[in-house]
């Protein structure tokens, strides 16, 4: 059995994400998401900090009714990061996110050579954002995120399950 994650553990998270899921349980009958590593020319990757969940997210979020997986991955990365892709995302794995839902699957890009077109003001969503060296990442990056970095660099498989 896994342990809850540290951005899961507040009561505030756990409500947030209570809510949402349980208006699309009766909107959808099954949630997806995207969620992609973006590096830079630098190989730098870009990681957000939400308002709403604790840590160090990599950008992305819901699929939203008669929108293609690319479409909201485009739509995500310039909302949370003013980010442009400069070539088409690599599909890396397709995950179910068990500790959101019992429906909840996430597709996960590796986007390379990523640009910000302009630097992402703090909003109501993301109160920061920034690249990050992979040997530099911020201390509180979520263990999510460190298993997705890892599996890309081939250091470790990838999961079944976020």
């Amino acid at each position: 059995m896994s342990e809850t994650p540290p951005e899961m553990r507040s009561w505030t998270s756990r409500l947030i994400t209570r809510v949402v899921h349980s208006y699309f349980a009766v909107a959808r009958g099954m949630t997806m998401g995207v969620r992609a590593a973006c590096f830079d020319a630098d190989g730098r990757v870009f990681l957000v900090r939400h308002s709403y969940v604790p840590g160090w997210h990599m950008p992305g979020g819901g699929l939203e009714r008669g929108e293609t997986a690319l479409q909201a991955l485009v739509k995500e990365l310039r909302e949370e990061g003013n980010l442009e892709m400069s070539g088409p995302p690599e599909l890396f794995h397709v995950y179910f996110n068990r500790q959101t839902s019992k429906r909840d699957h996430v597709i996960f890009y590796r986007c390379r050579n990523i640009r910000q077109v302009s630097p992402k003001k703090p909003d109501m969503e993301i109160v920061e954002s920034g690249f990050f060296a992979l040997d530099d990442l911020p201390a509180a990056t979520t263990p999510a995120t460190h298993r997705r970095l890892a599996e890309l660099s081939g250091s470790a498989p990838p999961a079944d399950v976020w």
